[in-house]
């Protein structure tokens, strides 16, 4: 894709964020380099199923690209919620993606990153999933955040898709702070141990979207932090890491509990790893180990900023 600016070469990229008061969008705020105007927009100021709102926003805010970090993220609640995770992470891109197409009729250049899942794929493939890998989503929230891809995708050819997963940040709800929060209080902790990913801080996510575009990059993209764990591979290295920095003053045990005995609404993949040698060449780098990204992130929980 090529960002042309509408007012001379040297004026800043406007980057629009939708969902900016979650995870990532905190993130991206705290990241946002030198060359772009970030504006930050949520669900009280910009809502991206109503083509009005959207119509307004690009009106009011001009901008050279859309960052579409909203999302329906509530897994489990999305099975008996079916109609607004759809709505969400389905109906709402293929908004932005037809208000973008309009607008580019007028000569309005824009373009959208659409922010999307692991939870994409079955998770039943032993090998890390590349960009190109077949899709089959086991959930309401899999399934929904697939269509938005497939209808940005449709709509906008040099549209750029960046999956990511098992995110976590100092910033919100998280696997992380609820590990700490259990740890603090229970004598002992069950975590899952047979469904593997990428633990990926959402400081890794933003900075990976920032390079992404200075690359002009489109198409699928993954970007998570480098290594495996397990759910409770990742508890485990939690509480160590916690005790080290002082976060939490003692231990507890943590069993590995298979998911048959921790059942959920939403099925979840087995195995969800992604193959990110796409984005790590592209951008001439390698993406942090998720220990080191964990590590930083409780330091940054440590603080009493934070």
């Amino acid at each position: 894709m090529t960002l042309q600016l509408q007012s001379g070469e040297a004026s800043p990229i406007k980057v629009l964020v939708t969902g900016a008061s979650g995870q990532l969008g905190f993130e991206l705020q705290a990241t946002c380099p030198t060359g772009y105007i970030l504006i930050a927009t949520d669900a009280d100021t910009l809502d991206i199923t109503q083509p009005a709102q959207i119509e307004a926003a690009l009106d009011q805010y001009q901008p050279n690209v859309i960052i579409n970090a909203a999302a329906y993220t509530a897994v489990d609640k999305a099975e008996s919620d079916e109609a607004n995770a759809w709505r969400i992470n389905a109906t709402a891109p293929e908004l932005l993606a037809n208000a973008i197409v309009a607008r580019r009729i007028k000569g309005q250049n824009i373009h959208l990153v659409q922010i999307s899942t692991d939870f994409v794929f079955d998770g039943q493939q032993a090998t890390p999933y590349l960009p190109d890998s077949p899709t089959k989503p086991l959930s309401v929230y899999g399934a929904s955040k697939l269509a938005g891809e497939q209808a940005v995708q449709r709509l906008l050819a040099d549209a750029l898709i960046v999956r990511t997963a098992w995110l976590y940040s100092a910033h919100g709800h998280n696997f992380v702070k609820t590990m700490l929060r259990l740890m603090a209080d229970k004598p002992q902790l069950g975590v899952v141990y047979d469904q593997v990913g990428t633990p990926t801080w959402a400081r890794t996510l933003a900075n990976t979207l920032w390079a992404l575009l200075d690359k002009q990059a489109q198409g699928i993209f993954h970007c998570a932090d480098n290594g495996v764990a397990s759910w409770y591979d990742f508890a485990v290295a939690i509480q160590a890491e916690a005790l080290a920095l002082g976060i939490l003053t003692q231990s507890i045990e943590i069993k590995p509990i298979r998911s048959a005995a921790y059942p959920t609404p939403a099925q979840r993949p087995a195995f969800s790893v992604m193959d990110k040698h796409a984005t790590e060449n592209l951008l001439a780098t390698s993406l942090p180990h998720w220990r080191d990204s964990l590590r930083a992130m409780l330091g940054e929980l440590k603080q009493p900023t934070l």
